[in-house]
């Protein structure tokens, strides 16, 4: 059931960040086509095509964990005895769960904190820009926990995009 439920999280992650990714390029043809076309640079094209650029970044990113497409301890695989590399490949998803928790909770706290700021050209509050990693540190997590249960299991996660 975990599994199932990490992919489809997946999954909607992708379909987001390639919203994201058609919205970014809306942005800024647009603005591209008012500052050369109409003279009239319209400043919050660039403020929302960045702010998207953090939400498809950090879903790419945790679909990426997922997907086992980070970079991980594989050079040290093939010269280590077989009773260690399940224990090494455990340890790498922990460290990653460490480092998604560090990132979930650190930019949590950076959310409230700024709460009260505005980003200027949008009228949206500064803590919009936290909220794309708190939420991939919260899959990060969840997905290495999904590998560690997998390894535990003798199975494999399959990626969200088959």
């Amino acid at each position: 059931m975990l599994t199932t439920v990490c992919a489809r999280i997946a999954r909607v992650a992708l379909q987001l960040g390639v919203l994201g990714l058609v919205l970014i390029i809306a942005c800024v043809s647009y603005q591209v086509f008012g500052r050369y076309v109409l003279n009239n640079t319209p400043t919050w094209a660039e403020s929302l095509a960045l702010l998207l650029v953090l939400y498809v970044t950090m879903l790419g990113c945790a679909v990426g964990v997922r997907d086992a497409g980070h970079i991980g301890m594989e050079l040290l695989g093939p010269v280590l005895p077989e009773r260690l590399k399940q224990p090494l490949e455990i340890l790498v998803h922990l460290l990653t769960m460490a480092f998604g928790a560090l990132l979930a909770w650190n930019c949590a706290l950076m959310f409230q904190s700024v709460q009260g700021y505005k980003i200027p050209t949008l009228g949206v509050s500064e803590s919009w820009r936290y909220v794309p990693m708190v939420i991939a540190g919260v899959l990060i997590i969840l997905f290495s926990i999904e590998h560690i249960v997998a390894l535990r299991r003798g199975e494999e996660v399959k990626p969200a995009w088959h």
